[in-house]
């Protein structure tokens, strides 16, 4: 009995008693049969090998504050948007008091925006004695600065999502899940609201939803191929084997398992995130590749070339990744880091931060780091503060100590 086995593999199973002259027939069959095997069904056909990675910290990735405060900022960012918004540049707490849940905020809104005094300046408003919040001279600075990149880098941010939706299996992308990638984009948090841009294109996608689709009129390079391509070992084919740029952490020892493992992983072919993938074997380390190619560009195209892990789980269906893409980034400790820091799991692609010149930066990138540095300002303020009033506390306690005495002596 002949029993074929993947994609260009053949074997031979005796399931009874044979003579050699049938045997030899059966074989002879076999090897006729795998000489014209096509050459693509070997290429795509590589078996998946189940090696296991232990996590590492490092705390260099651990202490990115660009990184992890990003998640801290984005709430502090859509209450300024409200404020600035408002044609008076200054909103009542009421405005926002019952949209923690939609700002992302944990607590209650008012001492949310009380925790950030470098940002919001709290004052009494002219109706009720409500407490109002406008933002802060510092803060107006940087708001200007961030309505600068997107009006001057309108293509390139635009871009970063055709990119996106271009890495889709169908070439497009519900507005829902776009919407939540709309800050790891770095495009304004409106953008959808208003009139697309005419690269895209509104469609129905089934089930009520809509989305944006875009049509790729020319070929669209990763990041891989344009860094290869400058470095000469890529010749702007399909197909060709690219590496990807391993950047191990301190410390990090690999069994010579893997190491030989990962050395054959290397040597695949290079699959583009922007090409079809519909006849690659679903489990072989090519595709694998894939995956871990498709990540590679997906992160690069964030600002800070990080994303929280769990945000990512929702591109699963569109962008044809498997169930378990989240071992991937276990499985490439070389190529992403898992910070778990602030109670979460966040992917970081390494090459940005130890190749500074393999991935261009993102024009939003400054201002997120300003505002960063401007929030970090209120735990100073805040500081000086408490120290304020127990000083004066502490002060009046002596004063009425003091008056006590006086008055004793009097008597």
């Amino acid at each position: 009995m002949v029993k074929e086995i993947g994609a260009g593999s053949v074997i031979v199973e005796i399931m009874s008693m044979a003579s050699s002259k049938n045997l030899r027939k059966v074989v002879n069959k076999v090897l006729f049969l795998n000489q014209y095997t096509p050459t693509w069904r070997h290429i795509r056909n590589h078996n998946y090998t189940n090696v296991y990675m232990k996590w590492k910290s490092d705390s260099y990735f651990d202490s990115i504050e660009s990184i992890h405060k990003s998640i801290q900022l984005k709430p502090i960012i859509a209450l300024k948007n409200r404020i600035t918004a408002s044609p008076d540049g200054c909103i009542p707490v009421s405005d926002v008091s019952k949209k923690g849940l939609q700002l992302e905020i944990p607590i209650k809104v008012a001492r949310f925006l009380r925790l950030y005094p470098s940002v919001f300046e709290e004052f009494t408003g002219p109706k009720y004695n409500l407490p109002w919040f406008r933002l802060t001279p510092e803060a107006a600075i940087l708001h200007d600065e961030e309505q600068a990149v997107y009006r001057d880098f309108k293509a390139d941010l635009q871009e970063r999502l055709r990119k996106l939706i271009l890495m889709s299996v169908e070439n497009k992308l519900p507005l829902k899940i776009i919407k939540g990638m709309l800050w790891y984009l770095g495009l304004p948090e409106d953008y959808l609201d208003g009139n697309v841009d005419r690269c895209f294109k509104v469609v129905e996608m089934g089930d009520g939803l809509k989305g944006l689709s875009v049509v790729q009129t020319e070929k669209t390079l990763s990041v891989i191929q344009k860094n290869a391509l400058r470095t000469g070992v890529y010749n702007g084919g399909q197909m060709e084997s690219i590496s990807f740029p391993l950047f191990p952490s301190k410390g990090l020892r690999l069994r010579s398992k893997i190491l030989d493992w990962l050395d054959g992983f290397q040597k695949l072919p290079y699959v583009s995130p922007y090409e079809g993938c519909s006849d690659l074997c679903p489990g072989s380390d090519l595709s694998e590749k894939r995956v871990v190619g498709l990540l590679h560009e997906l992160l690069s195209l964030f600002v800070e070339h990080s994303a929280e892990r769990k945000k990512l789980l929702c591109l699963r269906k569109y962008l044809g990744l498997p169930q378990k893409v989240h071992k991937v980034f276990e499985r490439h400790p070389c190529v992403f880091y898992l910070s778990l820091r602030n109670n979460t799991c966040t992917a970081i692609l390494k090459e940005t931060y130890c190749d500074k010149m393999a991935i261009e930066a993102h024009p939003l990138a400054t201002v997120r780091r300003k505002y960063i540095d401007l929030v970090m300002e209120s735990k100073v303020i805040l500081k000086n503060q408490r120290l304020q009033n127990h000083s004066f506390c502490s002060g009046e306690g002596d004063l009425k100590v003091e008056d006590t005495h006086s008055a004793s002596q009097c008597l």
